[in-house]
């Protein structure tokens, strides 16, 4: 198989050439305006797009590798603002401010993920039978509808029933859809607010989808809960079920299941699920629960046992790049080889 191509490219807020210390984090401008999340956060990209060998890596302002499942915070930090809150997002609202990790860029069809079982996880595309995979386009859609992505720190677990669906999860970080106006990047880093929740049982596990807006959207402010989907987007949510219905059955499955007969619940319920698959994340990094294949390896969350130094992360990243990314039985084993646990 072949090894990734030492290729590196530029992500969001990085150029060819100049050390970090030399450009400014993008969004961090003067300005009374708040500092957005890709600020803190930039993407390193390795081996050649639309191929399997394509990764997209995490690094944070210092430029050290990260994790965007395990190392990114789930809830936006006030301290980050400079303890002022921003204008769209105040006093209680404040408290439903979450990082999102965006995956697929709205009208896009091919399937990006963060790669769950693979040392730091970094996005890279979804492989079926050898074969990338692509969504199709569902009349009258073209690709993804919302910006797709998904929050760090949470886990469905698959091991555990979840209460409202009766079903266990599908063992992948919480899904969102977010659907303001812009089209956003594969690996940004935006701060989003949560609107709402919809149940999809697929092949018999809950895999929610959160809807949510971008906190720095120019109609933000106009949004708080499910309800405000219906009055300022009407037909949304009729269209995101419609798609989550059909877009597999080009590839000649049946149409998915939804719980609660495809109704979306609001926002205080969608904040528990959140709080849920949360506290199923914090089990898997404290090695409280089978986690499977899934890799833990971070280096901000200090009392896990799957810690790694800034160091052994770059290393890490290098080592990992010299093998093949489709051996995933492997890789737990080389990474703790290479770390010496």
């Amino acid at each position: 198989m072949r090894a990734l191509l030492p290729l590196l490219r530029t992500g969001p807020g990085w150029r060819v050439g100049a050390p970090a210390a030399v450009r400014l984090p993008r969004a961090a401008s003067a300005g009374s305006g708040p500092r957005r999340a890709m600020a803190l956060y930039r993407t390193e990209e390795r081996g050649q797009p639309h191929s399997q060998d394509y990764r997209i890596f995490f690094k944070n302002v210092a430029g050290h590798y990260i994790s965007p499942f395990h190392d990114i915070p789930l809830k936006v930090d006030s301290k980050e603002e400079n303890d002022i809150p921003t204008k769209k997002a105040r006093n209680d609202e404040y408290e439903n401010l979450f990082n999102m990790v965006v995956e697929i860029p709205r009208w896009t069809n091919a399937k990006m993920e963060i790669a769950t079982k693979e040392p730091l996880n970094p996005i890279k595309p979804d492989v079926k039978d050898g074969k990338l995979r692509y969504v199709a386009n569902i009349f009258p859609h073209k690709g993804y509808i919302w910006n797709y992505g998904a929050l760090p720190q949470t886990w469905e677990d698959p091991h555990q029933k979840d209460k409202n669906t009766n079903c266990c999860g599908d063992n992948d970080p919480i899904d969102v859809c977010e659907i303001g106006s812009k089209v956003l990047s594969c690996g940004e880093v935006i701060r989003v607010k949560i609107l709402g929740i919809l149940a999809l049982i697929d092949e018999g596990e809950t895999d929610w989808k959160l809807i949510a807006i971008n906190v720095n959207d120019p109609e933000a402010s106009k949004f708080h809960d499910i309800d405000d989907v219906r009055k300022f987007k009407p037909g949304y949510l009729e269209a995101t079920l419609n798609w989550l219905t059909y877009y597999k059955v080009p590839e000649g499955k049946p149409e998915n299941k939804f719980a609660f007969n495809g109704e979306f619940k609001n926002k205080a319920f969608a904040l528990e699920v959140i709080k849920f698959t949360h506290e199923c994340w914090k089990a898997m990094l404290m090695k409280k629960c089978d986690r499977g294949a899934i890799n833990c390896t971070n280096v901000q969350v200090c009392d896990s046992p799957f810690h790694c130094t800034q160091e052994e992360a770059r290393s890490l990243v290098e080592s990992v790049l010299k093998s093949s990314p489709n051996k995933e039985s492997n890789i737990d084993e080389q990474v703790w080889h290479f770390l010496g646990k």
